[in-house]
């Protein structure tokens, strides 16, 4: 990941600052449910680095590592890794399960937010 990710306390998200950082956000967030041993949550970093980017003043994207944060996975119905899910105003609007480009991810948003479109 970017250093500048790794630095921003928010992007690593637990229970601890989940309701702060995802349910009260001011702008949609994208939630990536991980763990470190999964090879495809690897590979949806890169992904998600580019969405990021394309987007970051429009939508917030944020990390959990699933493993760390059991309570958070069972309350969210995380069956396997990487998990996607899609925070508007405080509610699941949206998931997607498994890798994802970064087209994939960026529609799924558009078809969210009809007429407000968070990407580029």
């Amino acid at each position: 990941m970017n250093s500048e990710l790794e630095r921003d306390p928010t992007f690593d998200v637990g229970e601890a600052n989940f309701e702060a950082v995802v349910l009260a956000a001011d702008r949609p967030v994208v939630v990536a449910f991980h763990a470190p041993w999964s090879r495809p949550c690897h590979i949806l970093e890169v992904t998600l680095d580019a969405v990021t980017a394309a987007c970051a003043d429009r939508v917030k994207v944020v990390r959990i590592n699933a493993d760390d944060h059991p309570e958070l996975s069972l309350s969210y119905d995380i069956q396997s890794v990487p998990t996607l899910l899609f925070f508007v105003a405080g509610k699941l609007a949206g998931r997607m399960v498994g890798t994802a480009s970064k087209a994939a991810i960026l529609d799924k948003l558009q078809a969210i937010f009809p007429g407000k479109s968070p990407s580029p």
